[in-house]
């Protein structure tokens, strides 16, 4: 299985950055996409964007432009880099990944347990 650690949040002001890391580890063949999700107090879980193993990535249109994606393969670690950063960011960040196990080599998706960012104006 792997177990996916979300790190990096905290308070920031509106206008400031955050970079997130969200690290994996544990028993896996292989990971394959990555993505970041996110949910504001009070609503629903949100994709914010993803990346694939070669590094090609999608977002939300509410933060394109704003926050990069990226991935270091050889450390099982995906970042996001969250910059201009406004009141409506502020929730709980999750990261997400698609892994094939060991045994069997079944494809299976792993959740982290999130981490809280707060921005303040």
């Amino acid at each position: 299985q792997v177990q996916l650690v979300e790190s990096g949040g905290g308070l920031v002001q509106a206008g400031g950055s955050l970079r997130l890391s969200c690290a994996a580890s544990g028993r896996f063949s292989s990971i394959y996409a990555m993505a970041w999700h996110r949910q504001a107090p009070g609503k629903q879980r949100e994709w914010v964007g993803n990346i694939n193993t070669a590094g090609n990535t999608n977002y939300a249109d509410s933060v394109k432009g704003r926050f990069t994606i990226s991935r270091d393969n050889a450390k099982n670690t995906m970042y996001l880099q969250m910059n201009s950063l406004e009141r409506e960011d502020t929730g709980v960040y999750y990261c997400a990944a698609d892994y094939r196990t060991l045994n069997l080599g079944r494809l299976l998706d792993a959740w982290g347990q999130g981490t809280l960012v707060t921005v303040s104006s």
